[in-house]
């Protein structure tokens, strides 16, 4: 399949051809409303199976965070806009500073945007940048998990909580001591532990921390050679979900030799957007490869790993970037994700959701996009 070179190029001719799309989109909506756009029609180049619509139109949206609450589907994306930014390996292009909530009450349902659950200008921490959000619900309260650049342009990952899934939600005063990067992602287990995976390198800024220390001066990249890769992080959250409990730990993942996978090895290692999931008692954490453009995932015995790389999750979408998370609803399994048909744009994505699929064995199958 085209790498996302192709889509690049065609970028402006995909957004001509989309411009009455578009031009509906709006950054400042706090309005609860309720999606009813009708579907575009399906791409013809999507033969290999039916093409998933986008779940909202009338923002941009993108790293959908979906869960479960209530009985009820709530989905924690970013909320892109157009910041006039030019493109660069930074991210700086991203520069989203709000997000929406979403809510279905059921798969590919209609969908109730709550409007803005959290703003930059409402983090007392916060400099720029609010990208990719987790949640999490304990003892009656909703936590929103948040990467931010703070006033010294570093990223951190800070907590905001609410009495309901749809927010608004406050933040804390301050980041959660030890966190870094980027892409957090909470996984509560049966024996009510709860941990929080994040990472995410080039713009994520992980590359940046192997000495424990943020190192400005550090390479704006990741090695390239046959050194063993740079992996997600992982850390317990204590028994309140607004600090960790113990030390940040690496999520190793290792190839079917029982070796860890190295930088080179760009096809299968981690680059971002780590998600973990649980089922038949095995842990699959899940992740993209980033500048291959793969979700792909790796199975352990225990949440802080190690994992073994099993396979490619989905292939590229339309976009530069892709990013999921993995939700049981109703005894089926789903992956919510994004791609740029509405725009074309690399940095105006739109999410979806579709089935995943699983062999007798547990292993995931491939969804061509």
């Amino acid at each position: 399949m085209p790498t996302h070179f192709s889509f690049r190029r065609c970028a402006p001719l995909l957004a001509a051809a989309t411009a009455l799309l578009g031009a509906c989109q709006s950054n400042t909506s706090t309005t609860e409303t309720t999606a009813t756009t009708k579907p575009a029609a399906a791409d013809s180049a999507a033969a290999k199976q039916p093409l998933s619509q986008p779940l909202v139109k009338d923002i941009y949206t993108a790293d959908p965070s979906a869960h479960v609450f209530a009985g009820k589907i709530y989905i924690y994306p970013s909320h892109d806009i157009e910041a006039g930014i030019p493109e660069n390996d930074k991210g700086d292009h991203f520069a989203m500073n709000d997000y929406h909530i979403l809510s279905m009450d059921s798969v590919n349902g209609p969908v109730t945007d709550h409007g803005v659950g959290l703003a930059v200008k409402d983090i007392p921490w916060a400099g720029r940048q609010l990208w990719a959000p987790d949640a999490a619900f304990k003892n009656g309260t909703y936590y929103l998990y948040f990467p931010v650049k703070d006033k010294q342009d570093v990223f951190r990952i800070g907590v905001a909580t609410s009495t309901s899934p749809s927010g608004p939600f406050k933040a804390e005063a301050t980041p959660i001591a030890g966190s870094f990067s980027i892409d957090p992602a909470v996984f509560q287990d049966t024996d009510g532990n709860a941990y929080m995976y994040f990472g995410g390198l080039w713009g994520g800024q992980l590359q940046r921390w192997q000495t424990g220390k943020y190192d400005a001066n550090a390479a704006e990249k990741e090695p390239s050679t046959a050194v063993p890769a740079l992996n997600a992080r992982v850390a317990k959250l204590s028994a309140d979900m607004k600090h960790f409990d113990g030390p940040v730990q690496e999520v190793k993942i290792l190839d079917e030799a029982g070796k860890p996978l190295l930088a080179s090895d760009t096809k299968r290692r981690f680059f971002e957007g780590g998600w973990l999931h649980k089922y038949q008692g095995k842990y699959y954490f899940s992740y993209s490869t980033g500048d291959t453009h793969l979700l792909v995932y790796a199975v352990g015995d225990k949440p802080t790993g190690p994992f073994t790389y099993k396979g490619v999750i989905m292939e590229p979408v339309q976009g530069w970037t892709t990013h999921h998370s993995i939700v049981e609803v109703k005894g089926k399994w789903y992956i919510f994700y994004h791609d740029t048909q509405l725009s074309g744009k690399t940095w105006l994505r739109n999410i979806k959701v579709t089935e995943l699929k699983r062999g007798a064995d547990g292993s995931i199958e491939t969804i061509v996009p």
